[in-house]
């Protein structure tokens, strides 16, 4: 049985080129986009929950205020995400026996969706736990610290690399489709404020 603590990563260091101005600091439910997902991500029990910021990392961080979180600042954000990956996997102590990957941008995962994924962990042996929307494969994802080295070593994509290593061991958990968002545009906003909750 796992017992240690399982860390989180929110990857909250991209630029939203394609929305035209910084899709974290969108206004959902009364707090904004990434401090929901931070939140969430504290209240699901993750430790510590470390938040990658990058572009705009001072209104980025501003917003996390009062979080128990963890920030760091990726000063190399537009490399690519892995270069977030690498920073946050850095932060990770050495009594956690594992970590999410948590895109900032994905503002319907839930607190239970996470803890499912903690859950599912600590009551198997696999080294890898997916999360699937109908058929398309998207974070979050818990990797064991065994993964740690490769998920860190891989360069852009690297979290997919390693989903294709090892998806023969994974276990997996199923989402309504409808959860997975994607706010590269205006009218992605629009939608996500009338079904989000």
């Amino acid at each position: 049985m796992r017992s240690g603590r399982v860390a989180g990563i929110v990857l909250a260091a991209g630029s939203s080129s394609r929305l035209g101005s910084n899709k974290l600091l969108v206004p959902l439910d009364g707090e904004t986009v990434v401090r929901r997902v931070a939140r969430r991500a504290v209240d699901a029990g993750l430790s510590p929950v470390i938040v990658v910021t990058g572009f705009e990392a001072e209104r980025v961080g501003a917003e996390l205020e009062g979080l128990a979180v963890v920030p760091v600042t990726n000063r190399e954000h537009a490399l690519g995400m892995h270069a977030s990956v690498r920073i946050g996997i850095g932060q990770v102590p050495a009594d956690c026996d594992g970590l999410i990957i948590i895109l900032a941008d994905m503002p319907l995962v839930t607190s239970a969706m996470l803890t499912a994924l903690v859950a599912r962990f600590r009551g198997g042996l696999e080294p890898l736990v997916i999360s699937r929307y109908g058929e398309v494969q998207a974070p979050p994802t818990l990797y064991s610290r065994a993964l740690f080295s490769a998920l860190g070593a891989a360069g852009e994509g690297c979290g997919r690399q390693v989903i294709r290593d090892h998806k023969h061991e994974a276990a997996e958990l199923q989402w309504a489709p409808e959860l997975l968002v994607d706010l590269d545009r205006a009218e992605d906003v629009a939608r996500l404020r009338g079904t989000a909750h």
